[in-house]
């Protein structure tokens, strides 16, 4: 038998070599002499396994001393390296470790970190979808694009006396022109963002010029004047004689008011005589959505079920979209004679797209004060391209 001092002092094979005895004397020993076998060995595998942890332990402390020893020596070499640009007039770039710069603030004697998040919180959507959904053509290097479209279908039918001309019934046609515009947007950003932390600054500052041709030409399909802006609008009612209106605007529908009739008048209202159009899409303002949303019946119940997805979603079954550049019916301040919706085919209005957005960043303009420009452009044109394709809703016409 071993005391507890012979076994501290046993090396891992001497151990070993002690269990093998002990299993050995196990197999013919009874009483007193099994318990204290089993006691020494039981003090032998607590003392293999403390000089295993402890070997654990130290190769943990050399796997963390090695990389520390290797980023000391990278140092040296990066900072003799930086010394030696210097001396030979090259420009260098230090880690920015100057107290108080970018990560501590003191408070009551105490320094506090302050951390910065990854990313960039976005705010509001303030691009309408009605330019995803409207017919894109595109004519890249085109000057412009002519639709044909017809305007009757000839009602001269009719019983005729025998050897009398037959009755004429010529469909008749009309055509409206899309010219192209060029529409740009620029911005500028002082370097430093490019230099922010963790976040890309940078990235959303040239996203954005790209955002501003779209939320600019959504707005353009419905207000568009084929003047100071060639897209001719949903709203667009032309002031030369020479070009025929696509829309008749004697068939505008006039509302003063949102009501539990507002939404049969305009779906009734729009289309031809024979049939009732079941693909069509109501474009309206936020607020007039709202209206339709909080309007109730004698009892309390909502009069219109509205069902939404963000910028889109249904009236009782009916898609809608939401743009800002429609006036609202349900606001007070709306002039009289304001467009304020538009119902039919999003098919019916064709943008067509002369060149791709072609963004740009650079750093030469405005070099002295660090400055980094962006700006993007893009070549486009649109109009209605069918007869009365969609039905507008104003306001009424002020009182004389």
């Amino acid at each position: 038998m071993f005391n507890k001092d012979a076994i501290m002092a046993m090396s891992q094979e001497q151990l070993n070599a002690r269990l093998k005895e002990i299993n050995s004397q196990a197999k013919t020993a009874t009483g007193e002499e099994l318990n204290d076998l089993l006691a020494e060995a039981e003090f032998i595998s607590e003392v293999k396994a403390e000089a295993s942890n402890r070997a654990k332990l130290m190769a943990m402390t050399q796997t963390v001393e090695e990389p520390k020893a290797k980023e000391q020596e990278a140092e040296v070499s990066a900072k003799a390296k930086r010394g030696k640009e210097l001396k030979d007039g090259n420009k260098v770039t230090f880690d920015s470790k100057v107290a108080g710069v970018r990560n501590a603030v003191t408070s009551a004697d105490a320094v506090m970190p302050v951390h910065t998040a990854d990313d960039i919180k976005p705010t509001f959507n303030d691009v309408s979808s009605l330019i995803d959904r409207v017919h894109t053509l595109y004519l890249p290097g085109g000057e412009t694009y002519q639709r044909g479209y017809i305007t009757g279908y000839g009602d001269g039918a009719g019983a005729t006396a025998e050897g009398a001309d037959y009755n004429a019934t010529e469909p008749t046609f009309g055509y409206v022109t899309v010219k192209k515009e060029k529409v740009t947007a620029y911005t500028e950003e002082p370097e430093e963002m490019i230099k922010l932390p963790n976040a890309d600054y940078d990235s959303v500052v040239e996203g954005s010029v790209t955002k501003s041709i779209r939320r600019y030409l959504t707005r353009q399909i419905l207000i568009g004047n084929g003047n100071t802006s060639k897209l001719k609008g949903i709203f667009y009612n032309p002031t030369d004689e020479k070009e025929v209106a696509v829309i008749d605007a004697t068939t505008d529908l006039e509302l003063s008011a949102i009501d539990d009739t507002t939404l049969d008048e305009i779906i009734y209202s729009y289309g031809g005589e024979e049939e009732v159009e079941d693909v069509a899409v109501l474009i309206l303002n936020k607020k007039d959505l709202k209206a339709f949303a909080k309007l109730r019946d004698k009892q309390g119940r909502k009069v219109y079920t509205v069902i939404n997805h963000g910028n889109t979603g249904t009236i009782d079954g009916v898609p809608f979209i939401i743009n800002s550049a429609c006036g609202a019916i349900s606001d007070a301040a709306t002039v009289a004679e304001t467009y304020c919706m538009a119902y039919g085919p999003l098919s019916n209005y064709e943008l067509a797209v002369f060149s791709d957005i072609d963004a740009q960043r650079s750093t030469h303009y405005k070099f002295r004060q660090g400055q980094v420009a962006y700006r993007a452009d893009i070549y486009v044109g649109g109009a209605v391209a069918a007869k009365n394709g969609f039905l507008r809703v104003k306001t009424p016409k002020a009182a004389a």
